[in-house]
């Protein structure tokens, strides 16, 4: 009989992107978020993700599962109050990276924590979809808590996002997946370019990472896993 697979609780979940990548790397998936996903390919809990891991550690429940369930945390904070944006809208969007941070390092669990470049990471993974062979550069900053893996080699891009820019067009080999407008490409060039097809929805693609970056992450937490049982 084959062992079971590790677990992974994907905090702040959205429409799958990270929870389908550490699927692919042999994980069963969990997801939480606080809105409705109906296009959340796993088993999926709607919850406030804060409030779920702090009742994970009293003890609680979702569902069936408990803490002793997951092998290990991903989460993927809001990132708009890290962002340029930020300013331009008054710092309006909350910044949960320290209090998620603090309750993935009560749970003791193995944890990665992604964000976008801006925000206070610690840098132990940057990614790129050039990386990838992807159609998006979207770079994204990992921390790893409790555990560790090797930093691949940034890549150098190979030319432009396409697009409008002040009032220029510029061709390049990458689509721009994020909002209207500007040479912005079709729904299947974003699905395309970010490896997504379980979803066609605009706002689904763009607030997600690629799955091949929680694939690469995975399998060497999968590997962690195993070496721990092992020793």
């Amino acid at each position: 009989m084959a062992p079971p697979k590790p677990r992974i609780l994907d905090l702040f979940c959205c429409a799958g992107g990270a929870g389908t990548g550490y699927h692919r790397a042999g994980f069963d998936v969990v997801g939480v978020d606080l809105d409705p996903q109906p296009n959340y390919p796993f088993p999926f809990v709607q919850g406030d993700a804060l409030d779920i891991l702090r009742w994970l550690l009293d003890g609680e429940t979702i569902g069936p599962f408990g803490l002793d369930d997951f092998d290990a945390i991903h989460a993927s904070p809001p990132c708009q109050g890290y962002t340029a944006l930020a300013a331009v809208h008054g710092n309006a969007w909350p910044k949960l990276i320290d209090p998620v941070r603090e309750l993935l390092d009560q749970a003791g669990l193995p944890y990665v924590i992604e964000n976008v470049q801006g925000s206070p990471l610690r840098r132990d993974l940057t990614l790129c979809g050039e990386m990838f062979g992807l159609g998006v550069i979207r770079h994204r900053y990992f921390e790893l808590g409790g555990w560790a893996m090797p930093k691949p080699t940034h890549i150098p891009h190979r030319g432009r996002v396409r697009g409008w820019r002040h009032g220029e067009y510029f061709d390049g080999p990458y689509v721009a997946v994020y909002g209207d407008g500007g040479g912005k490409g079709t729904v299947a060039e974003w699905q395309a370019a970010m490896g997504i097809d379980w979803t066609d929805d605009r706002h689904e693609i763009a607030e997600a990472i690629p799955p091949a970056y929680t694939a690469h992450i995975g399998a060497a937490l999968v590997a962690h896993l195993a070496e721990e049982v092992a020793a």
